[in-house]
């Protein structure tokens, strides 16, 4: 065979798994830009490891890609072999058959993705067809299987990855979305069963389906990301590297004890983080939070490098303690500052921040014109995101919080920001000053209570700096601001109006950190609503 150019996977222009749109939230395909940053860490760890030899010249290491969707994985890793082992395997046509039939495995999670994977690793949705570069399969799908898994229900949920069975109990012409990679018990049998008992992997590698919809969008949707890195660390590869979403790094619905897990795993020997995911998936995806991919070396254990890449600016790599604090810092600019701040020991504004009066945020049981005895209810009419507006309530109407309803007090929007750490961020919603007689729904946090109207004015300046939202952004992953986000913000004294430049000075930033905050945080001005019974505009 003497047409080293057919096996050009990407030979044309454009592309084509550059112009793929992706299907749904959990079909998120892979830029092969992308895809090869990540094979080039994977390359460079390899060769550390190996006294400089490089992983394409071995003709024995394998590799999967268990949730391959585009095939881009595969793809591109098959192109840097069919290169690297020229020296090994001089037949062109020998060393393709060797590298598809000995090296490169994926396992599909649709119908759809697996052709399309097939197509891209082999130029043929059948591996055995005649348009096929693979020579000596017997069996139509290759290495790259699928079959339709359904999903075991215990009681009302996959005991597996935990899908809700009235979302998920489908009829035939539709995708189950059970996975089959983490829908088994023994992951290592059911490997064996499709690919042979000698196949062991030493590299396991892509971009997993991230959630399940089941009719919850963002962090109400159930995140499944994790249950393919805990599952892939069973079968024991050399490396694991996978691309998901950062959240998991403060928070994220149900990982808790995942972030756990990563932070005291001591063999990530590669931490790279993106905090606006349309650096990496372009501006149509939207991630909130951003994406990273590690990669996990089993011959490791030390420090981590990371690395942050907002836009052209980069950061790192840098050695650090993915342990350090209960969340992770994602810049090292951040983590130098936050050290500064903490060094002072001072009691934290979290402790501001809590209870509610009862309303939920779409409650509309409020009156429009004012009676005596009435409070004044702070809602958002239309929904989250929409206007600001005072309505009226009765007394009687507070579930609780009776001794806030007379305090002054500082409303804080409970969600708020990009969400994706966009540069700049204002981080949080514009805060309003309610005074004795005012209430909230739970489209606020409350702050308070403060013993006067200038007390509570104070902590408003103070939460309007850019000082207060920063310290606010190492710990607000998504737009969601819980009271845990204010958990590294001091407590001030409420006796003056707070500017940056005096936090600033405060807390010993030097030049290159206050040009540092200053860049990555918007300004913010203040929620100028008071009770008068008007709109106060657009959030």
């Amino acid at each position: 065979m003497s047409a080293p150019a057919a096996l050009d996977f990407r030979g044309h222009n454009p592309d084509v798994l550059t112009c793929i749109a992706n299907l749904s939230n959990d079909e998120v395909f892979t830029p092969p830009e992308f895809a090869n940053r990540m094979l080039d860490t994977l390359e460079h760890a390899w060769a550390e490891s190996n006294g400089g030899a490089s992983i394409w010249a071995d003709p024995n290491v394998t590799f999967l890609d268990p949730f391959t969707k585009s095939g881009v994985f595969l793809r591109e890793i098959t192109r840097r072999l069919t290169e690297g082992l020229a020296g090994r395997i001089p037949d062109l046509q020998e060393r393709v058959d060797h590298i598809l039939t000995r090296q490169v495995y994926g396992i599909g999670i649709t119908q759809l993705t697996s052709l399309l994977a097939r197509r891209s690793v082999y130029c043929s949705k059948d591996a055995t067809g005649r348009h096929s570069i693979a020579k000596s399969f017997d069996r139509d799908w290759g290495n790259v299987w699928f079959e339709r898994t359904e999903h075991t229900w215990a009681g009302e949920r996959c005991g597996y990855c935990r899908a809700t069975r009235s979302a998920y109990e489908r009829g035939v012409e539709l995708e189950t979305h059970a996975y089959a990679f983490i829908h088994a018990s023994d992951i290592r049998k059911r490997i064996a069963r499709l690919f042979g008992d000698e196949v062991k992997f030493d590299v396991i590698i892509g971009n997993p389906p991230y959630q399940l919809d089941d009719g919850g969008t963002g962090m109400s949707a159930s995140p499944i990301y994790h249950l393919f890195i805990q599952q892939a660390k069973k079968l024991e590869p050399r490396f694991l590297s996978m691309v998901i979403p950062s959240r998991w790094m403060a928070g994220g619905k149900g990982l808790d004890g995942f972030r756990a897990e990563m932070f005291v795993d001591r063999s990530i020997r590669d931490l790279v983080d993106y905090p606006d995911a349309a650096d990496v998936f372009g501006p149509g995806i939207k991630i909130k939070g951003g994406v990273c991919y590690f990669l996990r070396d089993d011959a490791w254990e030390g420090r981590t490098a990371v690395t942050t890449i907002r836009g052209a600016h980069v950061s790192g790599p840098l050695d650090r303690d993915l342990d350090e604090y209960d969340v992770f810092v994602r810049d090292v600019e951040s983590a130098r500052i936050l050290k500064k701040v903490l060094a002072h020991d001072e009691e934290s504004v979290r402790t501001l921040f809590g209870g509610d009066f009862g309303f939920d945020t779409n409650f509309a049981d409020f009156h429009d014109v004012r009676a005596d005895g009435d409070l004044a209810i702070h809602v958002n009419v239309g929904g989250m995101g929409h206007k600001r507006a005072i309505r009226y309530v009765l007394p009687d109407q507070i579930l609780r919080g009776q001794e806030l309803a007379g305090a002054w007090k500082v409303l804080a929007p409970k969600a708020a920001g990009y969400g994706s750490q966009q540069v700049p961020d204002r981080v949080l919603g514009r805060p309003i000053i309610a005074g004795p007689g005012e209430v909230a729904t739970r489209t606020y946090r409350i702050a308070g209570a403060f013993a006067s109207e200038s007390e509570a004015a104070s902590f408003e300046s103070y939460y309007l700096t850019k000082f207060f939202r920063f310290l606010v952004m190492l710990r607000k992953i998504t737009q969601d601001a819980a009271p845990k986000v204010y958990a590294w913000v001091p407590m001030q004294t409420w006796d003056r109006q707070w500017t940056d430049a005096e936090l600033y000075e405060k807390y010993g930033l030097d030049a290159d950190e206050i040009a540092f905050v200053e860049a990555v945080i918007r300004p913010l001005e203040s929620g100028t609503t008071r009770v008068d019974g008007l709109d106060d505009g657009a959030e």
